[in-house]
């Protein structure tokens, strides 16, 4: 999934929420990288991947609701299981936007809140474990955030996430544009 989405990652990129790197094998092409991180334990695994993958990627410890960066710096903002774990969801997406060139791209895979009644209920009563355990809200309705905080979705896939428990696996992956 990753492969597939970050194939369409194009000129200055902006990693949000780096974790450990796991992105960093899939980006062909691009002018530049920037990737962010707040967790000083991920930060340090990030850098050391970075090396290998990536020697003139730019690392940064920033959170994705606090970039310091300038209006319109970059042409894709790249997101791939943030979104459930920042701290303010609307205001890390108002963040991207912000920093996106006008029609720049948000490229995303993210966890969601099930369409399934039965599962979202589910997911709603395991949010609180998931929560302390990995730091992820995996019942919000990030979709809906994402077209709320000026974005135009040009392409979208729900799917699930094969590997993660039932509860986790709900997942949309997918492009938007940034509102002229």
């Amino acid at each position: 999934m990753r492969k597939s989405l970050l194939a369409e990652a194009h000129g200055r990129v902006l990693e949000i929420g780096g974790g450990t790197g796991a992105n960093l094998p899939h980006y062909n092409g691009i002018d530049s990288l920037v990737i962010t991180e707040p967790e000083p334990p991920m930060l340090r695994r990030l850098e050391r991947k970075a090396r290998e993958h990536e020697p003139l990627a730019k690392v940064l410890r920033a959170p994705a609701e606090d970039l310091p960066f300038e209006d319109d710096t970059f042409d894709t903002v790249v997101s791939t299981l943030v979104l459930c774990g920042v701290d303010d969801q609307p205001r890390a997406l108002r963040e991207a936007r912000r920093v996106l060139q006008p029609g720049g791209r948000l490229l995303f895979l993210e966890h969601v809140r099930s369409d399934d009644p039965q599962l979202a209920r589910f997911q709603d009563r395991m949010n609180w474990l998931n929560r302390f355990v990995v730091h992820c809200d995996c019942n919000r309705p990030t979709l809906a955030t994402i077209e709320t905080e000026g974005f135009t979705i040009d392409r979208l896939e729900r799917t699930t996430l094969p590997k993660a428990p039932k509860f986790v696996r709900p997942a949309i992956i997918g492009t938007a544009r940034t509102r002229a």
